[in-house]
C-alpha cells in the first residue's frame, strides 16, 4: 500500500506455527534508493522482493535496512538479504538492540522455556522433521551486522526526513520512525491494531510494560495523521487524538 509518495507498507501474509501471521515491513523509496524497515521472519524475504516489486522497486535499489528491535519476526530474513545483495548495505539499530541482532547475546525473549513452549504450541500434525527445524531457528536465530547506531531524535534523510523515536519497553532498545513529509509514524511494535482499532502496547510481549505505556505517552508529542503498525497494518483516523485517549487510559 503506498502511504506517500516515498513511502509503502508491505503487507506479508507468513504461515507461522500453524497459522497465518499477517506483517507490515515499510518501504521507503526515493531518487537516492530504497531503504527496508524490518525484514519478517526467516525464510520471508522473497514475499518482500516479490512486494517491493509491486511498487516497482527493485531489491538491488535497496541500500538501508532499519530494525527497529531484536524480535525475530524483524530480524528473521535479514542475513538473506544481506547475503543476496550485490552491494554493502547500511544495517541502522538502536545501541541496545545491536548485540541482540548480531548475535553476540541472545534474543532476550527466547529462552529455554519459550523455545519449548513455542514447539509444544504447534499444531499436532506437525512433523518431527518440523519441529526440529523449528526448534533449531529458536535456539540459532538468524543474525546480521549492525554497522550504524540510532539515538532517539536522531534525523536521517530518507525519503524526505526521518526522525528517530526511542520507545523502549516492548524490548529495551525498540524504536519508532516518524516520516515528516507525511506525518507517518511507523510505530513497529509500539502499538497495535486490534479489530480496525489503534491500541496500547501488548502487555505479554513486552519486557518493561511500565515503559511501553511511558513510550506511548512520548508519542503524543507527535502530529500524526497516519500510523503503520507491524501488527495490525495502518491506521488513519484522528490519530493524535486516539493516541491521546490511549495515553489518558493508561
Amino acid at each position: 500500500m503506498q502511504i506517500a509518495a516515498d513511502l509503502f507498507m508491505l503487507e506479508l501474509s507468513v504461515p507461522v506455527m500453524g497459522g497465518i501471521d499477517v506483517i507490515h515491513p515499510t518501504l521507503l523509496h526515493d531518487q537516492n534508493g530504497a531503504v527496508l524497515v524490518d525484514t519478517g521472519y526467516p525464510g520471508t524475504f522473497p514475499l518482500i522482493r516479490q512486494a517491493m516489486e509491486q511498487h516497482h522497486v527493485a531489491s538491488q535499489d535497496l541500500h538501508t535496512i532499519i530494525i527497529t528491535h531484536q524480535d525475530i519476526d524483524h530480524i528473521g530474513s535479514l542475513p538473506t538479504i544481506l547475503q543476496e545483495s550485490p552491494q554493502k548495505l547500511n544495517v541502522l539499530a538502536h545501541e541496545l538492540e545491536k548485540p541482540y541482532i548480531q548475535g553476540d547475546q541472545l534474543l532476550i525473549k527466547i529462552t529455554p522455556e519459550t523455545i519449548d513452549k513455542a514447539v509444544a504450541s504447534l499444531p499436532a500434525d506437525t512433523s518431527p522433521e518440523w519441529r526440529k527445524a523449528f526448534r533449531s531457528t529458536l535456539e540459532n536465530p538468524p543474525k546480521g551486522e549492525v554497522n550504524g547506531l540510532l539515538a532517539d531524535g536522531q534525523k536521517l534523510p530518507y525519503a524526505g526526513g526521518l526522525t528517530v523515536i526511542a520507545t523502549p519497553g516492548h524490548t529495551p532498545g525498540h524504536i519508532s520512525l516518524y516520516h515528516t513529509p507525511s506525518k507517518t509514524l511507523i510505530a513497529a511494535d509500539a502499538l497495535v491494531i486490534t479489530g480496525g482499532q489503534l491500541l496500547g502496547p501488548v502487555p505479554e510481549y513486552c519486557v518493561n510494560y511500565e515503559q511501553a505505556l511511558q513510550s506511548v505517552k512520548k508519542l503524543t508529542a507527535y502530529d500524526i495523521e497516519t500510523v503503520i503498525c507491524y501488527h495490525g497494518g495502518v491506521y488513519r483516523n484522528s490519530v493524535n487524538q486516539r493516541l491521546a485517549e490511549i495515553a489518558a487510559d493508561l
